[in-house]
């Protein structure tokens, strides 16, 4: 029997801005600008015998250094869903900007799990590049370099199940190594696309985000999102996540959402 999990989708960040900022070349689509918000989620992946933690949300200091509202502090967050920091739980990297890994410090003693393409990037000799280095916090990076000197950074190459049922691909195109998560549920196959898809409308009209390592292989990802068996898609950064699922109550109430039953 295949084991099922329950998928908790975190808002702990929000911002304004427009929508030439976040769709590559948007003036091509011949299109009026306008306003747009980004959300920005951390996601928590459990059942009766695992947690696992995928992505961290931004720190205090890179939110800071991009002027990023925060809704609610990501160790808060954590703290008030029960997940155990200190007995380790596995945390998958879906790629190393400043928005996904930034409190990897509060999970000292856990594995990480990232694409050995992310990886290799950002400890290589282009990762210093402007347009690229400015998504990312070095001393964060360095959180990676010491997981991997203590022997708890784990990379793949293309997939790897890190649990029962629970699998990691490796799509590219946003950052070298960018990853998604399938998650099988007792409402079926949800599909956390992390930056794969920031938005809801990028994959429906095959629009791509404004920073893109490789735009070929963007597309090529937005391809394989739509032939997936995936039950439900939940994008990395669009504010009408929370509302397509089970609102959550307490603490995160207006703050999170789940999708499948309870552990």
């Amino acid at each position: 029997m295949t084991a099922r999990y329950q998928v908790t989708i975190v808002k702990y960040g929000t911002r304004q801005t427009v929508r030439s900022d976040v769709f590559l070349n948007h003036h091509l689509y011949g299109e009026p600008d306008g306003p747009i918000a980004m959300d920005y989620f951390f996601w928590i992946v459990r059942n009766a015998d695992r947690t696992i933690v995928v992505d961290t949300g931004f720190s205090a200091t890179g939110g800071a250094n991009r002027r990023r509202t925060t809704l609610i502090e990501p160790a808060a967050a954590f703290d008030a869903l029960g997940v155990d920091r200190s007995a380790g739980p596995p945390v998958v990297v879906t790629h190393a900007h400043y928005d996904h890994i930034g409190n990897l410090d509060l999970f000292r003693a856990s594995p990480l799990t990232i694409a050995a393409a992310e990886y290799d990037f950002w400890t290589g000799p282009y990762a210093d590049r402007t347009l690229l280095h400015h998504s990312v916090e070095d001393a964060e990076i360095e959180h990676l370099r010491q997981a991997e000197r203590e022997g708890r950074l784990r990379t793949f190459t293309d997939e790897v199940e890190l649990a029962p049922g629970v699998r990691v691909l490796r799509l590219g195109g946003h950052t070298p190594g960018q990853s998604i998560v399938t998650v099988p549920t007792s409402a079926g196959v949800v599909l956390l696309a992390s930056d794969a898809v920031h938005y809801y409308e990028e994959l429906a009209r095959s629009m791509p985000f404004t920073q893109v390592a490789n735009l070929i292989d963007m597309y090529a990802g937005f391809e394989r999102i739509r032939a997936m068996p995936a039950d439900h898609l939940v994008c990395g950064h669009d504010p009408d996540t929370l509302g397509r699922f089970t609102p959550a109550g307490g603490a995160l109430a207006g703050l999170a959402a789940t999708i499948g039953e309870g552990c």
